[in-house]
């Protein structure tokens, strides 16, 4: 079993930044592939970025502008989020599988979920 928790979302103003934060435990950080998703009201869960050794990967509505990193030592994923737009207002939520082979940018690739973290960015 793998649990998450989320923090550092809020409202903020557009062309503002956040750092999201996801906090691992209940199996070895080294083992697990972890992910951003966001949700926004109406819409699917929308794939985010995703981290693992082989590298990272980013939706193109946030690449140049958001950063996932991970800190082992504190078994935690960050996202950094830049240049902050209003169509980035959504529910984010971290998620985190078994790592194995292959890119994990499905909702469906993920079994473990985070509470999520409400993200608003006003004009």
């Amino acid at each position: 079993q793998v649990q998450l928790v989320e923090s550092g979302g809020g409202l903020v103003q557009a062309g503002d930044s956040l750092r999201l934060s996801c906090a691992a435990s209940g199996r070895a950080f080294s083992t697990v592939a972890m992910g951003w998703f966001r949700q926004a009201p109406g819409k699917e869960r929308q794939f985010v970025s995703a981290i693992k050794r082989s590298g990272t990967r980013y939706a193109d509505s946030v690449k140049g502008r958001f950063t996932i990193s991970r800190d082992n030592a504190k078994n935690t994923v960050y996202l950094q989020m830049n240049s902050l737009k209003p169509e980035d207002t959504a529910v984010y939520y971290c998620a985190a599988r078994n790592a194995g082979y292959g890119v994990y940018l499905s909702p469906s690739d993920y079994a473990y979920w985070g509470q999520g973290t409400q993200v608003t960015v006003s004009s």
